[in-house]
């Protein structure tokens, strides 16, 4: 039979709007006719059940046995008993549970699972840095000295104990000669007639130049550099003080004695991002398969959805994006996340963030959505900040951040440094470099603010993006990496760019002990 598989009886339960009990999943498929059995049992259920439970199942067959009369002497049955000659909604049996365009219906919002039952008296949560609210940035000049003096300022507080820093100032009128140390911003980096490489560091006094040899071990580290970052160099000084030969690099880096938190309870969180609901390609059925999961026993600690941006697919977001769209008016797409929202179990927390297809400033720092759209994905009182945000869940520090700047950091370094294909080694240089978006004035957009909000200044104990499509996930450092890859399968646009997503994964996070196992409902 087309409906025995009982995942498949599960996910047209999900589009008509109903969480199934196991056993209820069970008797539907052992009947002889789970097509059939499965609409009379959504019919014969109350509207104000959420779940669907073995108890229906066997109400409704009961009544459908009761109705039937037995076959007459030439051995035809009741003709008001044939509803597959006169009864459409029930002959089709999927005719009126069929996904639509975005994924067909969902559930009202639930409260929680038959059987799991989560302690939220024992849920915390709570935000450390977050740009929603604060944005003073007016796109001026000294808004932008400003932004970029507290970047070097709070970057320069973490690198001035490995050298002797001095200013650039004290640097240029020195007679030269003898050892030196300098924090500054990468200004500039250009290679030599020689093949050697000039690097100009700037600090809040001038710039000064400094020479790294070719042949030199560290000549390999000006391949990781990216202009804007901010290190520390330390080496010689010419004889006329005029450059520095340069002997060691440093990044800011995560130290090396770093001992993460943990949560001191057994609970879990579901890393995911890039749900791109409005889209052609969005995977409607792998989400219903993704919060049917949160409902069985088996996710019953997963207590915490973080999701890092781009609920939705957006309205003209790269060219002839309106081919690609199932839904195109952008309020209409965050109806209908809100509405796959809702199949998420009520008793867990909901953080999210928004992405470059959202509907808010594509200029990072990006602050959290505007109440209206803060009111369409109310969904379980969903907590909403901006992009990044360095958010504290049970002790354990989770910095969220889309990932727009991980196609410049993979567009700029060696595809041993950052690929696609390991998008978390891309997520290494940027917890090397301690700022989630260092270059400015390429791909990715900088609002200037009063404060540098994309710099680490905390150590992070797991740091989620999205963004780029790619699953990928390990450890720098005792620092958890992960980019949970995408709910859309590829778009044409993203064919002709050579991306090809892997999607319909669900990182899950054991917040106890930060192990992460990797669920697939694609």
């Amino acid at each position: 039979m087309p409906m025995a598989s009982p995942a498949r009886i599960a996910s047209l339960l999900a589009s008509h709007g109903y969480n199934a009990s196991r056993e209820a999943v069970t008797l539907l498929a052992g009947t002889d006719d789970p097509e059939q059995a499965l609409v009379l049992a959504v019919e014969a259920t109350p509207d104000d059940e959420l779940v669907l439970t073995a108890d229906h199942v066997n109400a409704a067959l009961a009544d459908r046995r009761a109705t039937e009369r037995p076959a007459g002497p030439s051995g035809t049955e009741n003709a008001t008993h044939d509803t597959t000659s006169h009864d459409p909604s029930v002959s089709t049996g999927t005719a009126d549970l069929e996904s639509n365009a975005d994924g067909g219906g969902v559930p009202v919002e639930t409260k929680g699972s038959e059987n799991v039952s989560r302690d939220q008296s024992k849920q915390s949560i709570s935000v450390a840095q977050d740009i929603t609210g604060q944005s003073t940035g007016t796109g001026e000049y000294d808004d932008f000295v400003t932004v970029f003096r507290d970047r070097y300022e709070k970057l320069a507080g973490q690198l001035r104990g490995r050298v002797q820093h001095r200013p650039t100032t004290s640097l240029q009128s020195s007679q030269g000669g003898g050892e030196a140390g300098l924090v500054g911003m990468v200004n500039d980096i250009r290679s030599t007639a020689s093949g050697h490489w000039l690097i100009e560091l700037e600090d809040t006094n001038g710039v000064f130049p400094c020479l790294v040899m070719k042949d030199r071990p560290i000549a390999d580290l000006v391949d990781e550099l990216l202009l804007d970052e901010v290190i520390a160099v330390e080496g010689g000084l010419s004889d006329d003080g005029s450059i520095m030969f340069v002997d060691a690099i440093h990044f800011p880096e995560v130290p090396r004695t770093y001992n993460p938190n943990t949560a001191d309870r057994h609970v879990q969180a579901a890393l995911v991002s890039d749900i791109h609901v409005g889209s052609d390609e969005f995977l409607a059925d792998a989400w219903h398969r993704f919060a049917r999961w949160l409902h069985t026993e088996e996710a019953e600690h997963v207590e915490y959805l973080l999701i890092a941006g781009d609920m939705v697919e957006g309205v003209g977001v790269y060219p002839n994006q309106d081919e690609e769209l199932s839904i195109v008016d952008i309020y209409d797409q965050y109806e209908q996340f809100s509405e796959h929202l809702k199949e998420v179990p009520g008793d867990m927390e909901i953080l999210m963030i928004p992405g470059n297809h959202d509907a808010v400033r594509l200029a990072e720092p990006q602050p959290g959505f505007d109440e209206e759209l803060r009111d369409i994905m109310s969904v379980h009182d969903a907590r909403i900040h901006g992009n990044p945000a360095l958010v504290d869940v049970e002790g354990v520090k989770i910095l969220m951040y889309h990932g727009v700047s991980l196609d410049e950091v993979i567009a700029e370094l060696p595809e041993e440094k950052a690929s696609y294909d390991e998008p978390h080694k891309a997520m290494y240089q940027l917890l090397k470099k301690r700022h989630v978006a260092p270059q400015f004035g390429g791909k990715t957009r900088v609002a200037p603010e009063e404060e540098d909000y994309l710099v680490m200044e905390e150590v992070p104990d797991v740091f989620h993006t999205g963004h780029v499509h790619k699953l990928g996930w390990g450890k720098y450092r005792r620092v958890i990496a992960v980019n949970s890859g995408c709910w859309q399968a590829q778009t044409d646009f993203q064919k002709s760019v050579n991306i090809d997503p892997d999607a319909g994964f669900a990182p899950i996070l054991d917040l106890d002990t930060l192990e992460m196992a990797v669920h697939s409902f694609g």
